[in-house]
């Protein structure tokens, strides 16, 4: 016989999947995104365990876009292209960077990251070991899908209410 669930205990029924818990974490994470045209975060797991966190934004100690604006922005550059004018480094950068900076091995996680990676993220997330990419949203770039292809990357879109 089971116990009843008291008014402060959350009931089971309730509890989220792993993919929607490291989800919504990963969509806390960027809100801490500085980028005035998108906020994206990113987060490492493996074993069920987070490893590193990013989110977009410019370097470190430097000044944000919303300070010195956006050059994408003002030139009305589309989504996915010309990202060297840009002075912030994506999620999955930061992400991978801080796991280097803080000598944390990310070989063979996860990749939970609220928008589908660029090219440019995937070179760098399949010489880091990443094993699988989850993503919400995102916009097409052939060669990112070209290059998880032959790398064999398994790249899932999240679908809210999973429970994986």
């Amino acid at each position: 016989m089971s116990e009843p669930v008291s008014k402060n205990m959350q009931s089971l029924d309730n509890r989220p999947g792993w993919d929607e818990y490291f989800m919504s974490i990963t969509k806390l994470v960027g809100r801490r995104s500085t980028c005035l045209r998108r906020a994206v975060g990113a987060i490492l797991v493996k074993d069920k365990q987070m490893l590193s966190t990013g989110y977009n934004g410019a370097p470190k100690d430097l000044a944000h876009c919303s300070d010195t604006g956006c050059l994408r922005r003002d030139e009305a550059v589309p989504s996915g292209e010309r990202a060297e004018i840009c002075r912030g480094l994506h999620a999955e950068q930061n992400a991978i960077i801080q796991a280097a900076f803080h000598g944390v091995s990310i070989k063979d996680s996860t990749l939970y990251c609220t928008n589908r990676p660029c090219s440019i993220c995937v070179k760098m997330l399949i010489n880091a070991g990443i094993a699988e990419i989850v993503y919400e949203d995102g916009y097409p770039d052939p060669l990112a899908d070209k290059l998880l292809n032959e790398a064999q990357i398994r790249v899932r879109q999240f679908e809210e209410g999973e429970r994986k």
